[in-house]
């Protein structure tokens, strides 16, 4: 089931997309949805992020082997976690805007990202999976210069407005532990891999971050890059205005966002 927020004649209104058509229903995605009983044509209302103002956003640094690798770090003995204002979440079609502050070297990172369908406290990770609601594709844009060589922790680079772009719906049947992960910039593919190749597999990081504090729902966990980073590359590849950046994640769709 693909689950969207969208906005038609100026209303902000959470439905179920079923081919052209999405169903509207009343209340949040991770809540009872009781169908409101109006249909509307995908082609009729623009899709905004799927989740509105999360409660929190964390994410996972070097969660990909063949990433670490290029970055030149050891593997993780646990994971790497940092946090995103809930602020830049942006929505698919939206503008990535450069950051008057750090323009020039802002970097993206295709990711799957998980969305917590219930309250998590202290789970397994045998059960952590049934906390999810599903995926959903996401960004974690990065000022490289403000996350490397200004700063010495990871927040600013990690936060500018409209720093996490997410979408363009939540999947909830997506196999989060067996998924491809694309970003194609302007038509190029600039990062392939499948999410068999974390470090830390899904039910892991949601476990970990349980027992580190108490997710609500709609929390969303990013979960980490895999190698083919625009601040990696000789020489590097960093986002500029008038690209296009594409997420594409297996099972679950495709986000595209331009930059200015």
């Amino acid at each position: 089931m693909k689950i969207v927020r969208f906005c038609a004649g100026g209303v902000e209104s959470c439905g179920v997309l079923e081919g052209e058509s999405i169903k509207a229903f009343a209340g949040e995605p991770w809540g009872e949805r009781t169908l409101a009983g109006v249909e509307y044509k995908v082609a009729d209302v623009k899709l905004l992020a799927p989740v509105n103002n999360p409660p929190d956003i964390f994410a996972i640094g070097l969660n990909y082997r063949a990433h670490a690798d290029e970055s030149g770090f050891k593997y993780p003995a646990a994971p790497v976690v940092f946090i995103k204002a809930s602020s830049c979440v942006a929505g698919p079609e939206d503008a990535i805007e450069l950051p008057a502050m750090v323009p020039d070297e802002v970097d993206y990172e295709a990711e799957l990202v998980l969305v917590i369908g219930k309250t998590c406290r202290n789970v397994s990770e045998e059960d952590a999976l049934g906390y999810v609601l599903g995926c959903t594709c996401g960004n974690d844009v990065s000022a490289r210069d403000a996350q490397i060589k200004l700063d010495v922790q990871w927040a600013r680079g990690k936060s500018f407005e409209t720093f996490c772009p997410i979408g363009p719906w939540i999947e909830t049947d997506a196999d989060p532990e067996n998924a491809s992960v694309k970003a194609i910039l302007n038509g190029e593919v600039m990062q392939s891999s499948n999410t068999n190749d974390l470090i830390f597999s899904c039910a892991k990081l949601v476990s970990f971050l349980s027992q580190v504090t108490t997710m609500k729902p709609g929390t969303l966990i990013m979960t980490g890059t895999p190698s083919g980073v625009g601040f990696t590359r000789k020489p590097p590849i960093f986002l500029k205005a008038g690209y296009e950046i594409v997420v594409e994640i297996g099972g679950v769709g495709t986000l595209t966002n331009k930059v200015k």
